[in-house]
């Protein structure tokens, strides 16, 4: 288990043509994500198969019509796609290389498949190649006490990876969740995709604003619809608070959200969020309405500027950097939100029913304020 970039696919691919070429192995079974994967990681990637070849060793050569791998000396890895479980019915193996196995779509079946190929030889082996995550079939296997595990940081392989890289996963991801599993290779016992727990908005949690702030935003998810079975309108206040020497922090002022309301009557619950906090600007979801989102905020007595986003990741995507903001302490609640709060902890969860207004508003202010003031991630043409 290895943090990203540590080194796993070298690991695998050492262990595998150790096996081919010293080791009697005649047939290995290279299990991946896809078979793309495969081809393109375990094979032709830079640390894979093909490009580990000691100086005057004749490479193995890959038949793309066959999925196979073969060395000179005749042994044969043969590509398999987690996607496709059964496609494992029938083979057998002396070894199996499985990368990423916490990312496979169908771990169990795949694995439980697997096992049964590993039937050649007198010791016939896996090794499983990951970055953690806390799924089913990797929890399965670290309890097993036939399994030997070691772990690896991407840290510990600094010297063949960018520093640029290194400075900014680790400026962004130090002492979050996200940084202990993906780059220090920690299984989690978590639920994967929970951002924010109890624990963790008490912690933040201030019964005041520590001091003047810079800027006051106000966010806005606005619902497609109307009446009591529509979603609801988020509204959330968020101020900047800058420090000379220290991070920019954010402060969570103000749920404003309502559900039920027509276009024109949530817009006036945003001007007066708005007046009442200071705010300097609104931004706006706009996947829902487009440029009739910013009439309807100015028909209902808008008088500041309203910026309109338009969301290309998926909701969890683009909570996960503010997820890790609230973990690095650059996030605090001014007083308690209950509603808000409880979207927050069931977010990700299967205890989250409906659309996540509150949540969507929150991560669009905190997004606008603390990354770059550049909304989500995105392609800018030059």
């Amino acid at each position: 288990m290895g943090g990203r970039g540590s080194g796993k696919t070298r690991a695998g691919a050492e262990w595998v043509r150790r096996l081919a070429l010293f080791g009697g192995a005649r047939r290995i079974a290279l299990v991946g994500p896809t078979f793309s994967d495969v081809r393109e990681v375990m094979i032709e990637g830079v640390s894979g198969l093909r490009a580990i070849v000691r100086p005057g060793e004749l490479p193995p050569y890959y038949q793309a019509s066959r999925h196979r791998l073969v060395w000179p000396n005749g042994a044969a890895a043969y590509a398999f796609s987690a996607e496709d479980p059964d496609g494992l019915r029938g083979p057998q193996f002396d070894a199996a290389w499985c990368d990423e196995a916490a990312a496979w779509r169908n771990g169990r079946d795949v694995w439980d498949m697997l096992q049964m190929t590993l039937r050649l030889g007198t010791n016939p082996r896996a090794m499983v190649t990951t970055t953690p995550k806390p799924v089913q079939l990797i929890r399965q296997l670290v309890k097993d006490p036939s399994v030997a595990i070691t772990r690896s940081s991407t840290r510990a392989n600094a010297q063949h990876l960018s520093p640029a890289f290194l400075s900014h996963v680790e400026r962004t991801y130090a002492n979050t969740k996200l940084g202990r599993q993906e780059l220090d290779g920690e299984l989690l016992d978590a639920p994967q995709n929970v951002l924010w727990t109890r624990a963790l908005i008490d912690r933040v949690t201030m019964g005041a604003v520590p001091g003047p702030l810079s800027d006051v935003i106000i966010a806005v998810d606005p619902p497609a619809g109307t009446g009591l079975k529509a979603d609801a309108c988020g509204i959330v206040a968020v101020g900047l608070r800058r420090m000379p020497g220290a991070p920019d922090t954010a402060c969570v002022l103000d749920d404003a959200t309502v559900r039920g309301l027509p276009p024109h009557e949530w817009a006036s619950r945003v001007v007066s969020a708005a007046s009442r906090t200071g705010a300097s600007r609104i931004i706006a979801e706009a996947n829902q309405g487009g440029e009739m989102i910013r009439s309807i905020l100015y028909n209902a007595g808008c008088r500041h500027p309203v910026t309109l986003h338009h969301a290309r990741l998926s909701k969890h995507a683009r909570a996960m950097p503010v997820g890790a903001l609230y973990e690095q302490g650059r996030v605090f609640h001014i007083g308690g939100f209950p509603d808000l709060e409880e979207e927050m902890m069931a977010f990700g969860t299967a205890a989250m029913k409906g659309s996540p207004d509150r949540v969507d508003a929150l991560v669009w202010a905190v997004t606008a304020l603390l990354l770059d003031d550049q909304g989500e991630p995105s392609i800018r043409r030059l």
